[in-house]
């Protein structure tokens, strides 16, 4: 609803129509506005966070994105462009906040039904590891509205794990998520542990398989997030599930799959989970 208010805020007041491009990929997050402002109006980006400013009160600070998201530490570029001048914002979601500081840890608004879907397909008692955790928002949603015992929540940023122990002070569920900071292939000491691994991470998601799958306690639910091209969301959806058998032949015994579209992340591409059930099978 908001996104739709700020394309709203928009209409009419650029010519060429071209207003609503700077709002394709928008990110509303806390009182935080990113927008993708297109070539032909970079020079009136200023205008424009200016405008969404005086229609939407409860943004108090636009930016826009200039590089996207980089894979290893999950930071995108970005420049102000109207209101205040900080990047640190309280995000609130399925009954949690999150401390977010968009310039320093990466975070999405768009996943917040994945993240009450996980929530709610776990079950009592299971142990789990989150190998990309961010901030900790799949692993504190799943602390605060399921039974589940313990999360490891893994993140190799340091700005992002700083935030994640705030945020698991914040949301009470110390003890139950665990902040690591580190590489997740890294934690040897959790090997044998999980009945359920997260991976929302497309970009490392393929290669870290092996490594997930080592922290299954011999069997246990595998959730690989992946960026496919198709041609609509079910040939993604089947291109997806190939993807993981093929490379989990050898490694992990697949008894159960199935897969969801999260969302469209570009020109015929789709961001796609993958539910995998199966064995370890490392020798």
């Amino acid at each position: 609803m908001r996104r739709r208010a700020m394309r709203q805020a928009l209409e009419g007041a650029f010519k060429g129509g071209d207003a609503s491009k700077a709002l394709s990929g928008i990110d509303i997050i806390g009182d935080i506005g990113i927008i993708k402002v297109p070539y032909s109006l970079l020079d009136m980006r200023h205008e424009i966070g200016e405008r969404l400013l005086q229609k939407l009160p409860s943004l108090k600070a636009v930016y826009r994105q200039t590089t996207p998201v980089n894979v290893v530490e999950r930071v995108r570029g970005i420049e102000w462009l109207a209101g205040e001048e900080r990047t640190s914002t309280i995000y609130s979601e399925s009954g949690c906040k999150f401390k977010v500081d968009v310039s320093r840890a990466y975070f999405s608004p768009r996943l917040s039904y994945e993240r009450r879907r996980m929530a709610g397909i776990c079950h009592p008692g299971e142990m789990a590891v989150n190998m990309f955790a961010g901030v900790g928002t799949f692993s504190i949603t799943m602390a605060r509205l399921s039974a589940v015992n313990k999360i490891y929540s893994i993140d190799c940023n340091p700005d992002a794990y700083k935030l994640m122990v705030e945020n698991v002070e914040i949301n009470r569920v110390k003890g139950r998520v665990v902040p690591l900071l580190g590489d997740a292939k890294d934690f040897v000491s959790l090997q044998g542990v999980a009945d359920r691994v997260l991976m929302p991470l497309p970009e490392l998601a393929m290669d870290y398989l092996i490594h997930a799958v080592r922290y299954l306690n011999r069997r246990g639910w595998v959730h690989i997030y992946l960026h496919i091209e198709g041609k609509s969301k079910e040939e993604a959806r089947r291109k997806a599930e190939i993807r993981v058998m093929d490379r989990a032949t050898a490694i992990f015994d697949i008894t159960k799959i199935q897969s969801r579209v999260v969302r469209s992340v570009g020109c015929r591409t789709f961001q796609v989970v993958v539910d995998s059930f199966g064995e370890a099978n490392l020798r």
